[in-house]
C-alpha cells in the first residue's frame, strides 16, 4: 500500500465530529447592539439603554429554523463590541443594564430554552475580541476574564452542540491587542462540555475559506496540518484535542487533500469543513437589506453544495429591531424547507438492488446501500480500488439527483467516480465527481431510466458506501425554464 494512503485511511473522525456533520443545516443568529446602531462592527462604547427590542420571540426564531429543517442554533452571545445577552458577573456591558425586560431578562437562557423545546440543538458564539472589556490586552487578567464568561455559557445553559470562535483580534480600548490562550479555552470546553465541537479557530470544525456560499468541488475531511520543529502526534486522540494544529491548515486553499498535497505532509488530521453565509448581504439585521434576502434559487445551491459537498451549512438568520426574524426571511425560509422536503423524501431507490463487481463479503454486499442505517454499508475486498455498481429500480423513473454517502467512522476513501444511465442499450454519462465523504449530493439534467450505473476509479486502498439515493426536483427544473 502507498504509504501516504496508508496514513490517510487511518484518520477517523471523533464521536463529536461524526454527530455534528450529522446534522447538516444550522442557524447563525447574529442579534446584539449592532441590530440598533443598524452597524455591522459595533464599537464596544454602546449604551446598553438602546437594546430593547420590544417584541423579541426566540420561539419564532426556533418555528424559523424548523421550517427550512435546520437541526440546531448558534447565538452570538457576546459579539466584538463587549455586549453579553446574558446577565453576566463579569461585567456591567450586558442586558442587565438594558430596558428589555426591565434588566431582567437573559436572552442566552430564552434561546436555548426556546431550542429545546424546539427540538433544535444550541450552540453559542463568544467573541473573543472585546471592545468594551478594559483588561484585553492585559493577556492574562484578560484571559481569565475570557474563560470566567465561557464558564457561565457552558454551565449554565444545558447541552452545547458547538463553541463557535472567530479568529478577529484588534486593539481594545486601550489600544493593545491580546495574546488569546486558544489551548486553555480549548481545555475548558472539554472538560465542561466534552461533546460540543469548537469551531472555526477550532481543532474540530474548519472553516470552509469564504463567508459567500462558496465550495470546493472536492471538500476532503483528511488534511494535512504543520508541525513545529520536533514536533510529532504521538497519539492520534490528539488530533482533535490540540488546538495548535487548527491555525496551521491552509483553509482558503482550493486543494486541501489530494494524494498530492498528503504526500508534503508532515501529519495528517480529521478536520472537516463549516460552510457560512448569511441570508442577507450583511451579518445584522438592516432594514435597508429587506428587499436583498437571497433567492431560493441560492441557496437551494449553497445547500446542495455544502451539505451535498461533504460539509455543513451555516446559514445566518438576523432578527430586526422587534427581536424577530424579518417575515421575507421567514416565508424564504419556509419556502427552502419545502423545496428541500419535496426533493429528498421520497428516495426513487428505496427498494432498487444492487449488483456490485466485489463485494468483501455478505456482511458488506451493495443491499447495504438500501437498508437505510448509516452504521452498515457495502465495500470490496481490502486492496481492491476500483469498482462497479449497476443498481436497478423497481421501474423506469424520471430523476436529476443522485445522493452517495461514505460511512465516515470508517474514515474518507473514495476519490473519483462517475455516474451512468442506461438509454437503451447504451450507457450515457451522468455526472463525474471526485470525493463523497459525508455525503455527494449530484445534481443534473433530469433522465428517465430504470438502470444507473456507478464506477468508482479512484480511491484509497478500498471504497465504501453507506447509501444511494435517488431523487427528483420538480421546483429546480421550474428554475431552468
Amino acid at each position: 500500500m502507498d504509504n501516504v494512503v496508508s496514513k490517510a485511511i487511518a484518520v477517523k473522525p471523533s464521536d463529536r465530529q461524526v454527530a455534528w456533520q450529522e446534522m447538516e443545516f444550522y442557524a447563525f443568529i447574529h442579534f446584539t447592539v449592532n441590530t440598533f446602531t443598524d452597524r455591522e462592527w459595533g464599537q464596544g462604547d454602546e449604551d446598553p439603554e438602546i437594546f430593547d427590542p420590544l417584541a423579541l420571540d426566540a420561539a419564532q426564531w426556533v418555528e424559523v429554523c424548523r421550517s427550512a429543517g435546520m437541526r440546531g442554533l448558534i447565538l452570538t452571545c457576546k459579539h466584538h463590541d463587549g455586549f453579553c445577552l446574558w446577565p453576566s458577573d463579569y461585567t456591567d456591558h450586558s442586558v442587565r443594564n438594558s430596558p428589555w425586560r426591565d434588566g431582567q431578562g437573559d436572552l442566552v437562557r430564552e434561546v436555548a430554552d426556546a431550542c429545546r423545546r424546539g427540538g433544535l440543538k444550541f450552540g453559542v458564539y463568544l467573541s473573543p475580541w472585546d471592545l468594551h472589556e478594559p483588561t484585553y490586552g492585559d493577556s492574562p487578567v484578560y484571559d481569565a476574564y475570557f474563560k470566567n464568561q465561557l464558564t457561565e455559557l457552558l454551565t449554565n445553559y444545558g447541552d452545547i452542540f458547538c463553541v463557535w470562535f472567530d479568529g478577529a483580534c484588534g486593539e481594545g480600548p486601550n489600544g493593545k491587542r491580546q495574546q488569546y490562550d486558544w489551548d486553555g479555552y480549548y481545555r475548558l470546553i472539554r472538560e465542561l462540555q466534552p461533546n460540543a465541537v469548537i469551531s472555526v479557530c477550532g481543532p474540530d470544525v474548519r472553516w470552509c475559506g469564504n463567508e459567500a456560499g462558496h465550495t470546493r468541488d472536492s471538500e476532503w475531511s483528511v488534511v494535512p496540518v504543520s508541525l513545529k520543529d520536533n514536533e510529532k502526534i504521538q497519539d492520534r486522540s490528539q488530533q482533535v484535542d490540540d488546538g495548535e494544529f487548527a491555525k496551521r491548515v491552509g483553509s482558503q486553499d482550493e486543494d486541501l487533500g489530494s494524494r498530492a498535497v498528503l504526500r508534503e505532509a508532515e501529519e495528517l488530521i480529521w478536520y472537516p469543513a463549516e460552510v457560512n453565509t448569511s441570508i442577507r448581504p450583511g451579518w445584522f439585521y438592516h432594514a435597508a437589506e429587506d428587499d436583498r434576502v437571497k433567492s431560493l434559487e441560492e441557496l437551494l445551491s449553497v445547500y446542495e453544495k455544502s451539505v451535498g459537498g461533504n460539509a455543513t451549512f451555516l446559514l445566518n438568520l438576523p432578527p430586526d429591531r422587534r427581536g424577530r426574524i424579518h417575515e421575507a426571511d421567514a416565508e424564504r425560509m419556509s419556502a427552502l424547507g419545502q423545496a428541500i422536503r419535496r426533493t429528498y423524501t421520497d428516495n426513487l431507490a428505496a427498494d432498487a438492488t444492487a449488483i456490485a463487481s466485489e463485494a468483501m463479503d455478505e456482511d458488506h454486499a451493495p443491499s447495504r446501500l438500501f437498508d437505510g442505517d448509516r452504521d452498515t454499508y457495502w465495500c470490496p475486498p481490502p486492496g481492491v480500488e476500483q469498482a462497479v455498481i449497476e443498481i436497478e429500480l423497481n421501474d423506469a423513473k424520471t430523476f436529476d439527483r443522485v445522493v452517495l454517502m461514505e460511512p465516515i467512522r470508517h474514515g474518507q476513501r473514495v476519490e473519483r467516480f462517475k455516474l451512468e444511465w442506461k438509454d437503451g442499450d447504451d450507457w450515457r454519462e451522468l455526472y463525474r465527481g471526485t470525493v463523497i465523504g459525508y455525503k455527494r449530493i449530484c445534481v443534473f439534467d433530469p433522465v428517465s431510466t430504470r438502470s444507473v450505473r456507478l464506477t468508482i476509479s479512484e480511491s484509497r486502498w478500498c471504497p465504501s458506501l453507506s447509501f444511494v439515493g435517488v431523487y427528483f426536483s420538480e421546483q429546480t427544473n421550474e428554475f431552468r425554464r
